[in-house]
């Protein structure tokens, strides 16, 4: 039996939101952007109007400017998106309790279950579509199809606030001859290899060889020939079901360039913290650690070692991370650090013993848990290491936590 799976999609959302708050912002070209003073100025959302002109997200803020002069630059305010985020959510789960985020502003509903009591897939989706718009103040383009891929490019085929059906008796000629990179998963370097084979839409990767596609992209050239083939049988998983997370990890791009190893020692320890905080949350802990770096010239690499003993303290993943730096630096000034706590554990399997190295990480794991309830109860700022207020500076840089780096 076919299913019916949704793909619901908030057109242009972080901005969207903005305009919706900002009455005074409608019919302009507006973008949200970094702070171009921290060095975070790149466009992280375009409305329609700044989209029609060029500006593209990743932009950085000269050359959107440069593309269109008379955009608008709005802050981003990321709980007010988490708040509509959720909002959307709930309409979605009125409606089946198989409710699958994708980033805040994607989802996919499996309504197999409930078009006999709401109708069929593309009725409900016309009806979520109004229904945010009535009750959220935006808009919402959905995919209808049989499987989640298809539903996914579906919802991106038609923008804004609109339905597209993608039947399995019909979906050859509604989607093959769309551009490969169209087809979820395959980014731009994927796409290049594609090239190279000659496949440049999704109808020529659906016929391609699939041994030939394992050869040169691995495991992964067989499964983006089974979804051009329209062959993804992937759940939707259940509402509020969170995936297992496999790593934990913060990274910051500084408000200027790391030029000594004292400014690198300042800013991994606030990374540092930062991680061993969200362990602690997590009830994790890991065995190993990756520092990730990029100069100022944008060259970045990653390199990760194992920690002797599986723990998430502060000064454990510093200590790591550092020696990480020292073995590999390269001499070019810095401009992003990152951390990354990987091979997590229950903390139940945390080791204990008398012996002194563990009995240091347990009285250091003792401190760094009082940090955190001092920095709950009275705010971050409320407790700081020595070190850190050598740089107010660098001290007052975000540390990002949706950074792709941040959690795999």
């Amino acid at each position: 039996m076919n299913r019916t799976i949704l793909h619901a999609d908030c057109n242009n959302f972080y901005a969207s939101v903005e305009c919706l708050y900002d009455p005074s912002l409608h019919g302009k070209p507006v973008a949200v952007a970094g702070d171009p003073d921290a060095r975070h100025g790149i466009v992280l959302a375009k409305n329609y109007a700044a989209k029609s002109r060029g500006v593209a997200t990743g932009n950085p803020l000269w050359l959107a400017r440069q593309r269109c002069p008379d955009i608008v630059f709005v802050p981003p305010h990321f709980e007010l998106y988490h708040k509509f985020s959720r909002r959307a959510r709930r309409i979605y789960c009125e409606y089946t309790d198989r409710v699958e985020p994708f980033g805040l502003d994607e989802c996919w509903l499996d309504v197999t279950g409930s078009e006999r009591m709401f109708g069929d897939g593309r009725s409900i989706a016309d009806e979520l579509r109004l229904r945010v718009r009535r009750e959220l103040g935006i808009t919402i383009s959905v995919g209808v199809s049989f499987n989640k891929v298809f539903a996914k490019l579906g919802s991106d085929m038609k923008k804004p606030d609109a339905t597209t059906v993608i039947d399995s008796d019909h979906f050859k000629e509604t989607i093959w001859d769309l551009p490969v990179g169209d087809l979820l998963f395959v980014g731009s370097s994927t796409q290049k290899k594609l090239t190279m084979l000659g496949v440049s839409t999704i109808g020529d990767l659906a016929r391609a060889d699939a041994r030939l596609l394992e050869r040169v992209l691995g495991k992964n050239g067989v499964m983006l020939w089974t979804f051009a083939n329209g062959l993804d049988s992937s759940p939707v998983s259940a509402a509020g079901s969170e995936p297992p997370v496999k790593s934990i990890g913060n990274s910051t791009t500084t408000p200027r360039d790391l030029c000594s190893d004292d400014d690198v020692k300042l800013t991994l320890y606030m990374l540092a913290e930062s991680v061993s905080s969200r362990l602690r949350a997590a009830g994790a802990i890991c065995r190993t650690v990756t520092l990730f770096v990029r100069d100022s010239s944008l060259f970045s690499f990653e390199r990760q070692a194992r920690l002797p003993i599986p723990n998430r303290t502060s000064q454990s993943l510093f200590d790591c991370a550092f020696a990480l730096y020292l073995r590999h630096k390269t001499g070019a000034p810095i401009r992003s650090l990152g951390i990354r706590a990987s091979e997590l554990l229950p903390c139940e399997c945390e080791q204990l013993s008398f012996m002194p190295d563990v009995a240091a990480i347990q009285r250091r794991e003792t401190i760094d848990a009082a940090v955190d309830g001092v920095r709950r109860k009275f705010g971050q700022t409320s407790i700081l290491r020595g070190t850190i207020l050598c740089d107010k500076r660098l001290a007052s840089s975000p540390i990002a936590s949706e950074h792709p780096f941040s959690r795999l």
